[in-house]
């Protein structure tokens, strides 16, 4: 819902909803996790990153790390 309500594009919005609500490593990078392959990340998460296009942003994705909106860049 706060994604939706903010009217910045959607890299610099994600970013800054990560950062203030992610409590996921990556918030400092904006929630940025980096280039990956398969196998990298546990299944759920990769199964919801590769489910959605690139400049796309996910439903709640549930992994055993916990729960996630994936913003997807490449």
């Amino acid at each position: 819902d706060e994604l939706a309500k903010d009217q910045r594009p959607m890299a610099e919005k994600f970013a800054a909803l990560a950062h203030s609500r992610s409590d996921c490593g990556s918030f400092q990078n904006g929630g940025d996790l980096g280039a990956f392959g398969h196998g990298e990340m546990q299944s759920q998460f990769e199964e919801g990153t590769w489910a959605i296009k690139v400049g796309e942003v996910s439903g709640i994705v549930d992994s055993d790390s916990g729960t996630h909106i994936i913003y997807r860049t490449a």
